[in-house]
């Protein structure tokens, strides 16, 4: 049996999302499985992966704002910009932090901000991945790239020689973390590096709804998989939705062009399109006045 739709999965640490990716498709007995935006190995949380037709809406699961529960540490940095990482600077801040300053530095990163990728990033430069440069002890000159904080807010804070402080950041999808951990940092004018961290939302998936790989081979063993699976349609519940006739929904699994009510849109570019009975059909675009033309036609998803 071929399965389609996504699993929200929580991806423990010490694993790369190919590594879940590889898990899944051992499990479900299929090779059409893939992952909505990769977690580094030491970070944990939701991973919504998608199977078989499933993987056609990767781009708009993988687009959507991500947020993520971390700490991070000052006056240490690492050459990761992580707890992982050789430190490279040991400067003890040696002075209390206060909620009202943490609040100030955080509000000063809302919005769109750029950012230097990490050397231990995935990001080719001249056709080489930098982690793989960056083991090899080579220092590359990254161009900044643009990312977007929605909300930025502090949990918690312990002072100290080298104080933490717990977040929970909202943000755009290639936001670096560590990243950003390191840049506040630097608005205090000391070195920083993350300490851990955790995504807790990824788009519409949240961390309470995930299954764990073990709870995952236990219902496919107990061929209950569809226990875990979100319907496609649903896994993209940001777009508006259409309900057609039987006879338009035949129309539309041949890909005709629909007619539709601007009210329908919400001024939304894509609308998924669903049949009286409720099958899923097609993600349709929105091309002039009325008329939407399919994006993507989904004809072997019952």
């Amino acid at each position: 049996m071929t399965w389609h739709g996504v699993l929200p999965i929580y991806k423990p640490r010490g694993m790369t999302s190919h590594d879940v990716v590889g898990r899944i498709r051992r499990i479900a007995g299929q090779k059409r499985v893939g992952h909505t935006g990769t977690l580094d190995p030491e970070v944990e949380g939701v991973l919504p992966i998608c199977l078989g037709q499933g993987t056609r809406v990767v781009e708009y699961i993988q687009d959507l704002p991500k947020r993520y529960r971390g700490r991070l540490k000052l006056g240490i940095a690492t050459d990761t910009e992580d707890q992982t990482g050789t430190v490279i600077e040991d400067k003890p801040f040696n002075r209390s932090l206060v909620k009202e300053e943490i609040k100030q530095i955080f509000s000063s990163f809302l919005g769109e901000i750029e950012q230097i990728p990490p050397m231990y990033s995935a990001v080719r430069v001249q056709g080489k991945r930098l982690y793989d440069l960056a083991r090899e002890g080579k220092v590359v000159e990254r161009k900044p790239r643009k990312a977007t904080i929605y909300e930025l807010t502090c949990i918690d804070f312990q002072n100290g020689e080298y104080p933490e402080i717990e977040f929970d950041v909202l943000c755009s999808k290639g936001t670096y973390v560590r990243t950003l951990c390191v840049d506040i940092g630097k608005a205090w004018d000391t070195p920083a590096h993350m300490t851990s961290l955790t995504r807790i939302e990824s788009g519409s998936f949240h961390l309470e709804s995930c299954f764990t790989l073990e709870e995952v081979a236990d219902l496919q063993a107990k061929g209950r998989l569809d226990d875990a699976l979100v319907p496609i349609g649903e896994a993209i519940s940001h777009f508006p939705s259409l309900v057609i006739s039987e006879q338009e929904g035949r129309d539309v699994l041949d890909g005709k062009p629909i007619r539709v009510d601007q009210l329908v849109t919400r001024d939304a570019e894509l609308i998924r399109v669903y049949t009286e009975a409720g099958r899923f059909c097609a993600i349709y675009r929105l091309v002039e006045d009325g008329i939407a033309k399919p994006e993507k036609v989904f004809r072997d998803v019952e």
